[in-house]
């Protein structure tokens, strides 16, 4: 019999928590002023109209509407949504 313990079950054990990146509203979708849009490391996707970006590169909107994005899907805007609707 072995006098020490296998080796794997004290070194691993140790993984970083998700981050949770990725686009939170899609185009289309409504969002409120100040809703988070999109979290992401880098400018991945830039701000447009009525978007603002935070220190650690967070889309949010400025005001309320409807996200739309254009220049092949990576600058991010927000659209005022029509009266009525």
């Amino acid at each position: 019999m072995a006098h020490k313990k296998g080796q794997g079950s004290s070194r691993n054990g140790r993984d970083s928590n998700a981050q949770r990146l990725g686009i939170k509203v899609y185009g289309g979708q409504a969002v409120r002023a100040g809703g988070i849009i999109v979290r992401q490391h880098g400018t991945r996707y830039h701000p447009g109209r009525n978007v603002g970006i935070g220190r650690d590169d967070t889309l949010f909107a400025l005001s309320d509407g409807v996200v739309m994005f254009d220049r092949e899907g990576r600058r991010v805007n927000v659209v005022p949504k029509p009266a009525g609707v």
